[in-house]
């Protein structure tokens, strides 16, 4: 599955009757209908026992899901699954959803004000969540590559569904945000061999200066043990199986939505007995869910996350601008198809000299 697809813990945990200060507004992007977003003017939410309010200095874009959360095409069937941990609404709309959060503590345990956190929460100026899904930002990691703790837990979550060990080899297919960041946390293992397979020449030139090896699928590997698909296409997930070698894992890591696809399963697909396994971050890939909650997997993620990460932050656009971004996000828009992680500053971030 997608970078977002993640169960929620508790949904709808800022409505309009939670607010302590109506005389202070805070900022909330909202899905009102397909293809339109706008901002909505709230009162400042308030903390209940055993939560924080937390101010908001960036939120991140994650394209895939939030792109389809955007057009509506959001399965019906599945919107109790799909929704993100601290949305407010209902799937698939009005609803303000999104997961990569980073934020200064406000409010609550007073051990933890002025802490610089990372939550599962989406672009809104205040978000309150409970004191156990704040994640301290640690020292030495930047705010803004913080917020890819939340694609570093889908990356993770891919890697142990596999399960990719030690003297594998690997290939991720799609240079894309999540693929990227999949293989950053894959190139940490001793593998024999990972190579990123991407369509776009530029896109592997990009590859090439995080240190790892991309190649076009014409001159991928094969005899795989594992590969990591993530490009949400027919054409991508019919490289993944002509990558993986006989008995091999293909872990889906895609969302396609209400999109149907294609797949190539004829040929050899059963002579060579390949097995696509999908990945959803709302349950931790068995037998580990036996030993880690989502919260350590989440924790795990932020930790692993070195300088390279920061590479991935490929634009920034003022919050009173999301709406235009998360039109041509959704729409494809040329200027959008060079970014990986969209960075959206808040008004706090103004006033801090964050890098």
């Amino acid at each position: 599955m997608s970078e977002s697809s993640v169960t929620g813990v508790s949904a709808d945990l800022q409505g309009p009757d939670r607010t302590s200060h109506p005389s202070q507004t805070s900022q909330q992007y909202w899905t009102e209908a397909a293809h339109t977003g706008a901002l909505r003017e709230v009162g400042l939410p308030e903390p209940g026992p055993g939560e924080l309010l937390i101010e908001t200095l960036y939120s991140g874009i994650s394209r895939g899901t939030e792109s389809l959360v955007h057009r509506g095409e959001v399965p019906a069937n599945i919107t109790e699954t799909m929704q993100a941990p601290f949305q407010l609404g209902e799937l698939p709309f009005p609803v303000s959803h999104g997961y990569l959060n980073v934020g200064v503590v406000r409010q609550g345990n007073e051990s933890l004000i002025g802490e610089t956190v990372f939550t599962l929460a989406g672009h809104r100026e205040h978000v309150v969540v409970p004191e156990a899904a704040a994640h301290v930002v640690p020292e030495g990691c930047t705010p803004q590559r913080a917020l890819l703790a939340g694609i570093g837990e889908v990356g993770l979550n891919g890697l142990w569904e596999g399960p990719v060990l030690v003297g594998d080899r690997v290939a991720v297919v799609g240079g894309g945000l999540i693929g990227l960041t999949t293989a950053l946390l894959a190139s940490k293992m001793a593998l024999q061999r990972l190579q990123v397979v991407e369509i776009d020449a530029e896109r592997r030139g990009f590859i090439e200066s995080l240190g790892l090896e991309a190649v076009a699928p014409e001159e991928a590997s094969p005899d795989n043990d594992v590969v990591l698909h993530s490009t949400a296409s027919s054409a991508g997930l019919a490289s993944a199986l002509r990558l993986a070698g006989d008995d091999a894992v293909i872990v889906e890591q895609s969302w396609y939505g209400t999109a149907e696809q294609q797949i190539p399963l004829g040929a050899d697909f059963h002579a060579r007995r390949l097995r696509i396994v999908a990945t959803q971050v709302g349950q931790v890939p068995g037998p580990r869910r036996m030993r880690r909650t989502r919260g350590e997997r989440l924790a795990t993620a932020l930790d692993l996350l070195d300088s390279r990460f920061e590479m991935l932050i490929s634009g920034h656009s003022p919050l009173s601008e999301l709406p235009a971004v998360m039109r041509d996000v959704a729409a494809g828009a040329p200027w959008t198809r060079e970014q990986i992680l969209h960075v959206i500053d808040h008004p706090l971030a103004e006033h801090h000299a964050f890098g």
